[in-house]
């Protein structure tokens, strides 16, 4: 039956996922550090040995043997060290940190650098090596046993309880490193703890992984408690332990996404090209494979869509174009600029652009929304593109024309913006001989309209007719106004 250290220690292991040797070295070097507290000096190189069955320790001094050093050697030796302590305490006064040179010093530091230097703390000459053990060389290591005291003191347990806790820390973030490490350029499921300004804190598993404002999608919003699938862009090993940086935003989270959704591309019978992105709007994504029996475009859709459904949900409705890749530049264009029709392209090696011809109604759809979709397929196809009109290739207005190209064309064409623009004025003051013009140009088209307009002046019938009335009225009258004086 195992003893309670060991059982204690197997318990760390398994809550802190550390090795048992790891666990064990930290305990050592905590006991040695113990040891060197209350009974040790500053000139041993102290190591411990723990049983963790009967829980006794053993613990012995370690030295290099190494030639002999006269006197005067040693002593300019101890004052050099006594000079660069000296300096090191002038420095960190004067709030430089300890170790950093001026320019002007590098040189002479690092030549006396290159001179053996005698360390007492790991190291033993030759002469005094053969008095503890007869036949000691250069190169030996001798290891003299110590003595091992009844209890430590409680100064002594604190620094081995630091100590402990302090590896055991370090432990743990070096484990933790290497296996997020190994995760590096990997898509991982975490959940969104909290923000911190425009910092997005995802927890990832064993530590926390960290979104910086560049590698957020500005229409996404992240919730704390929200699952999202993040791409590992870089780990690496800070003061404060494993720093993670995770992306929402990167190209490669769209390739690992297909990736994982994709066997054939899994599997490597369907390749990806290349892909253009604008994170939050829109991706395109170019395929290819060499099996002439599988359609790449279909693989990536999957059946009813619901391969390239489950990505632009992952995305957050992220648009997403697939395209066939091409080794003919001209046809890889073509597809680029999918889901327009292209009618041609005019193609210039040197400069490596290309001028795109489409039709009138798929021009705004080439372009795209800002020129979303022309910039993501240059980006993708690595050309510079124009894309133009085929009824205008050269891609400009009637304005610049030289005066001598349709010339008859381009008066016509400029009389009725001048009537229309600087002659409104003019025209309102003309206005009466503008109507006597017409009024004349109405008399020969229509006779009837102007004998109706004569007649008030030469047809006294009607004026008859406008006056009998009036007469028979006045009869009627009088023979009334007779009966009622009767």
């Amino acid at each position: 039956m195992a003893s309670e250290i060991e059982q204690a220690i197997k318990h760390i292991c398994e809550e802190k996922g550390l090795s048992y040797e790891a666990v064990m070295e930290t305990i050592e070097t905590a006991l040695a550090a113990a040891y060197r507290k209350d009974y040790g000096n500053k000139q041993q190189n102290i190591e411990v040995e723990f049983n963790t069955e009967t829980g006794e320790m053993t613990a012995c001094d370690i030295k290099e043997v190494v030639a002999d050093i006269t006197a005067e050697e040693l002593e300019a030796m101890k004052q050099d060290q006594a000079a660069k302590a000296a300096a090191a305490a002038e420095e960190e006064i004067k709030g430089r940190k300890p170790g950093t040179k001026r320019r002007d010093e590098e040189e002479v530091v690092v030549e006396e650098g290159k001179k053996a230097a005698f360390n007492p703390k790991t190291q033993i000459m030759v002469s005094d090596a053969k008095v503890l053990k007869f036949g000691s060389q250069v190169g030996d290591v001798l290891r003299m046993d110590l003595p091992i005291p009844g209890e430590f003191g409680r100064m002594a347990a604190m620094t081995a309880k630091q100590v402990i806790t302090q590896k055991l820390r370090e432990a743990e973030r070096e484990i933790v490193f290497n296996e997020y490490k190994e995760q590096e350029g990997e898509v991982l499921i975490g959940t969104v703890q909290r923000r911190e300004g425009r910092v997005v804190l995802v927890d990832i598993g064993r530590t926390t992984g960290v979104i910086l404002p560049a590698d957020q999608v500005r229409s996404e919003r992240y919730n704390s408690g929200d699952r999202v699938k993040v791409y590992v862009r870089e780990v690496s090993l800070g003061p404060r332990g494993p720093q993670i940086l995770l992306s929402r935003s990167s190209v490669e989270l769209v390739r690992a996404l297909f990736d994982l959704e994709v066997p054939e591309i899994a599997e490597e019978t369907v390749f990806i090209k290349g892909i253009s992105r604008e994170a939050g709007s829109r991706t395109k994504i170019a395929v290819w494979t060499e099996d002439s029996s599988i359609d790449p475009i279909g693989a990536c859709i999957g059946q009813r869509g619901i391969r390239i459904q489950t990505i632009i949900n992952e995305l957050g409705g992220e648009k997403i174009d697939v395209i066939e890749w091409s080794e003919d530049p001209e046809t890889y264009i073509i597809n680029s600029l999918s889901p327009a029709k292209v009618a041609s392209v005019d193609m210039n090696e040197e400069d490596k652009t290309a001028t795109v011809l489409v039709e009138n109604d798929q021009l705004s759809l080439a372009i795209g929304r800002g020129g979303q979709n022309v910039r993501l397929a240059a980006q993708l196809s690595d050309w510079k593109l124009n894309v133009r009109d085929v009824a205008n290739p050269e891609g400009a207005n009637p304005q610049p024309k030289s005066e001598g190209d349709d010339a008859e064309t381009t008066e016509g064409e400029e009389a009725k913006p001048e009537v229309a623009e600087g002659e409104v004025a003019p025209e309102a003051t003309a206005a009466p001989e503008v109507t006597e013009d017409a009024a004349e140009k109405v008399e020969d088209a229509a006779p009837v309209a102007e004998a109706e307009e004569e007649t008030p002046a030469e047809a006294p019938a009607e004026e008859v007719a406008v006056e009998e009335p009036t007469e028979v009225s006045e009869d009627k009258a009088e023979e009334a106004a007779e009966e009622s004086a009767e």
